[in-house]
């Protein structure tokens, strides 16, 4: 009998769908060191939905998007990784948020805690589209980690060979999501 206390579980998301994304190459660096620490356990989701359309929220919805919104629903908490586009957010994160905030007040994301983590290759780390994400996370009763803001200025040169190089950002942004997980919303 193992009387370990269960891990919490976390579902990161990457907001870009490229192949050699910055974003997903920092969530998959920050998912490895969290388990390896102990931390928790991450499973990644893919937010590659089709657009919203009000149309097709309906049942069956779209595989993808039913996929997504149960793995929210399993997670303890999300751990968003975002770049920032034109000084925002990625339309397909926003498009996968606004999925799953429906149907209003009884989301998977109502309740959920969210670690947010921005990155760009501009000095300013994405804090742009850092803003833009706490404020859509918000609005869907999320409980979004208070602590410190945790952006990744300059992340082109700090990636390479598909993970984060840089363990001054890898260790703040795993203790981060300790600290959230271990706050009591």
């Amino acid at each position: 009998m193992n009387d370990a206390p269960r891990l919490p579980l976390l579902l990161g998301l990457a907001g870009s769908l490229r192949e050699q994304s910055y974003s997903a190459s920092v969530l998959t660096t920050l998912a490895r060191a969290i388990e390896r620490e102990g931390i928790a356990h991450v499973d990644i989701a893919s937010v590659d939905l089709p657009l919203y359309n009000q149309d097709l929220d309906v049942e069956p919805r779209p595989t993808a998007v039913a996929t997504l919104k149960q793995a929210i629903d399993q997670a303890d908490a999300l751990l968003i990784v975002t770049p920032e586009y034109n000084h925002g957010l990625p339309g397909v994160l926003k498009n996968a948020l606004d999925w799953a905030s429906r149907p209003m007040g009884a989301s998977p994301l109502k309740g959920k805690r969210v670690q947010a983590v921005a990155n760009s290759p501009a000095f300013t780390g994405g804090v742009r589209a850092l803003a833009q994400l706490h404020e859509t996370v918000l609005s869907c009763g999320c409980h979004l980690h208070a602590g410190p803001q945790v952006v990744i200025g300059g992340v082109a040169e700090k990636i390479g060979n598909g993970q984060l190089n840089h363990a001054p950002s890898v260790e703040f942004a795993v203790n981060s999501v300790r600290a959230m997980l271990a706050h009591d919303h």
